[in-house]
């Protein structure tokens, strides 16, 4: 079986379990500030906390920049569904806006006419490890006083160009949050993290992890036990060291994957930047290929080759949402019924890449051979 995901788990992170197990101190500690300082020094912020997931972390950020009742923050429908919902969870309202069917992020020519008088930020995600155009979103929400929080969950280390032509890391010019679920780039078996340069906006997200408190039995406010533990850190503190081999392979397996799937009529490879750290490899099936997309999948389960299509359905057609239901975003829908992921991670090896790649050739071959 070639899996759709595999976490990298070291001697090195077995070890730095071992000893937050035997320090007796497992809650948050030392390591979850250790962990936190690492983060914020690689993504380029001067401030970063730990959660207990993306979910969570999104969740607070929004409270941290006073997102709730009545406000609408701008957001993907094609996404996993935290995205809409950590917007919902603070009493705001998702406002959808379609996608670009090469990125699969946020298409920032179509978020103006999405700005009301109760728009108060946006929240672009950065799909598959592929960042959004910063530059012209950040542009639009100086133009109208708006709050970019990033949804980076799956996009550690990815970059995009400034208009100063200066390469940039995802989440290190506005609040951001990573997830560090199992599947991710880097893993602390569960967590999440926020980073910010704003001291104010640390402090406050701070505040909301830990019951509203900073001193124990005192809460200015209404908050969450939404902290990371120090076991999490401590293994994150170790997949960090590793985060640049493991991107550069993931980088290096899409440019192999892709070189030989181009040339397959009606697939259609993601897109390769020198900042997109692929997260998923997600292609289109579409024709004149001859099998669909969930076809292909069933084929490639025959041949015990992971395969998972992220996803499936966009947040707006989702029963948890039916107020969007009627609402229409054609590109967002296409893509849903187009994109495959197949396995990128990096413990890939080059006859496991060759057999994902043999396999969809065969599909292609032997309905050519038929006619």
């Amino acid at each position: 079986m070639i899996p759709i995901a595999k976490p990298l788990i070291g001697e090195e992170e077995k070890q730095a379990v071992l000893h937050v197990l035997a320090s007796g101190m497992l809650a948050q500690g030392p390591k979850v500030k250790e962990f936190e300082q690492a983060f914020a020094q690689f993504i380029g912020t001067s401030h970063a906390i730990a959660t207990s997931n993306g979910t969570t972390a999104l969740h607070a950020a929004l409270l941290a920049h006073n997102i709730g009742s009545g406000d609408e923050v701008i957001t993907s429908p094609f996404s996993f569904i935290a995205t809409a919902n950590t917007i919902a969870m603070t009493g705001a309202i998702p406002i959808f806006v379609d996608i670009d069917q090469t990125t699969f992020n946020l298409n920032p020519r179509l978020i103006e006419a999405a700005i009301t008088t109760k728009t108060k930020a946006i929240m672009p995600v950065h799909l598959y490890g592929q960042a959004c155009d910063m530059q012209t979103i950040s542009n639009i929400a100086n133009k109208h006083n708006l709050i970019i929080i990033e949804d980076a969950c799956q996009a550690h280390g990815a970059e995009y160009i400034t208009s100063l032509h200066e390469t940039k890391k995802v989440g290190s010019q506005h609040t951001a949050c990573f997830s560090f679920y199992p599947t991710k780039n880097i893993t602390t078996g569960e967590g999440g993290i926020i980073v910010t340069n704003d001291e104010h906006i640390a402090n406050k997200a701070r505040k909301l992890i830990t019951h509203g408190s900073t001193t124990r039995y005192y809460h200015d406010h209404l908050g969450y036990n939404y902290r990371m533990t120090d076991i999490a850190a401590a293994i994150g503190i170790e997949q960090l060291k590793k985060i640049s081999t493991f991107n550069n392979k993931r980088q290096q397996n899409a440019i192999y994957l892709t070189e030989k799937l181009q040339t397959i009529p009606g697939i259609i490879p993601p897109t390769i930047t020198p900042g997109h750290i692929f997260h998923q490899y997600t292609i289109r099936i579409t024709k004149p290929f001859p099998k669909n997309r969930d076809q292909l999948s069933q084929i490639l389960n025959q041949h015990h080759i992971g395969n998972a299509i992220f996803y499936p359905v966009p947040i707006h057609k989702q029963n948890a949402y039916p107020i969007y239901n009627s609402q229409s975003y054609p590109i967002a829908e296409k893509i849903a019924k187009e994109v495959l992921s197949l396995p990128i991670h990096p413990s890939l090896t080059t006859e496991d890449l060759n057999t994902i790649i043999s396999c969809i050739q065969q599909a292609n071959q032997s309905y050519s051979k038929s006619q």
